[in-house]
């Protein structure tokens, strides 16, 4: 299975190369001026039609499946390289795995992150960092960062009750 799975991915990373190629664009217009071309031989035939119609539907099925896998993986290449970043660097080690939780967490540390941001930009400008603030806004993304993961682990445990029922 492993080794199915080695040749499916070596296999979506050259088609996905080569489907982002400058050349095969231009060889897809080809074909299609070349399809359409044949329109007149062929009277515009439903055939005729049903030929550039299928072609497409099953070469666009395809490679969905296809540039999904080759995606997922460089995802998780890139956020395995952020990590390691994180853990080598003086930054939040919190930050490791926020990429799991929900949208409306993300959304929130998102925008504290934003605002802590923001505080050492004008401190920047100012040429007069206060220690108080960027330590208060990394703070609160890190409280905001435990709490998203608090929240998400209490979903994930908390049983699952059956209503009461009515007597």
């Amino acid at each position: 299975m492993a080794a199915t799975q080695h040749i499916f991915a070596r296999f979506a990373t050259k088609t996905s190369a080569w489907a982002g190629n400058p050349v095969t664009f231009v060889l897809a217009v080809v074909l299609v001026l070349v399809w359409a071309g044949t329109g007149p031989f062929f009277d515009y035939s439903e055939t005729w039609q049903l030929v550039i119609n299928t072609g497409t539907t099953i070469i666009t099925f395809l490679m969905v499946f296809v540039l999904q896998n080759a995606q997922t993986r460089d995802t998780r290449a890139i956020q395995a390289k952020l990590d390691e970043l994180i853990l080598t660097s003086h930054a939040e080690n919190r930050f490791i795995g926020i990429e799991n939780l929900d949208e409306e967490d993300l959304k929130h540390l998102d925008r504290i992150v934003a605002k802590a941001a923001e505080s050492q930009r004008q401190e920047m400008q100012n040429r007069a960092p206060s220690p108080a603030k960027t330590t208060r806004a990394a703070a609160t993304a890190r409280k905001a960062i435990a709490d998203a993961k608090e929240r998400k682990q209490k979903r994930k445990a908390a049983p699952r009750r059956a209503p009461p029922q009515s007597r």
